[in-house]
């Protein structure tokens, strides 16, 4: 009979990292935390940073996307999107709002997840949700169009300030989201 820390050990999921190496220097308007999350989110590639409000996730993600080679598309919500390009601005970050793919540009490009229709998941390397929680709906249509579009892009970071630790189905859905395991994995698992 196995015991129970036997038990919890089969339990365990590795998820190798997938991110950066060789992290260059960070944006010195940074608190140090948020440098040491930064990197750690870059070293991982897929990662979440669940962060209470005013924690600066906003100047987080940017700084992320900003060590990201290629196109990386943030999604938000209408109201975020204007903010995040002033905030970039604050921070020394160019951040181009975006209504479709003919005018994303290499660097950071930022819409809401309304338009992402207009959007070819496959020509960017990174990918940001603002706001994350709207993974939420395990059965929701903007749920499922995220996590397939997105399903092979190499970095992608999920931010929230509202994550629900005790909701299964949210943790199941970023966990898919990142590529980690898929939610029904997720369900057998625990």
């Amino acid at each position: 009979m196995k015991t129970y820390n036997d038990f919890l050990k089969s339990k365990e999921i590795f998820d190798v990292p997938s991110g950066l190496s060789d992290i260059t220097e960070l944006n010195d308007k940074l608190f140090d935390f948020q440098k040491d999350i930064v990197k750690w989110a870059l070293r991982r590639g897929r990662a979440a940073i669940f962060a209470d409000c005013g924690m600066g996730k906003t100047a987080m993600q940017l700084e992320w996307a900003r060590h990201i080679v290629g196109r990386v598309l943030i999604l938000a919500p209408l109201a975020v999107a204007g903010q995040t390009v002033r905030e970039g601005h604050k921070f020394g970050i160019k951040v181009k709002l975006c209504r479709n793919q003919d005018d994303a540009d290499v660097g950071i490009n930022i819409t809401n997840y309304e338009m992402l229709e207009h959007f070819d998941a496959t020509k960017f390397s990174g990918v940001i949700l603002d706001e994350s929680s709207i993974l939420k709906s395990y059965d929701g249509s903007t749920r499922k169009l995220i996590i397939e579009s997105f399903s092979n892009t190499p970095f992608r970071l999920a931010c929230t300030a509202t994550p629900s630790p005790n909701d299964y189905m949210e943790l199941g859905n970023h966990a898919e989201f990142l590529g980690v395991m898929n939610y029904s994995e997720m369900l057998a698992m625990f």
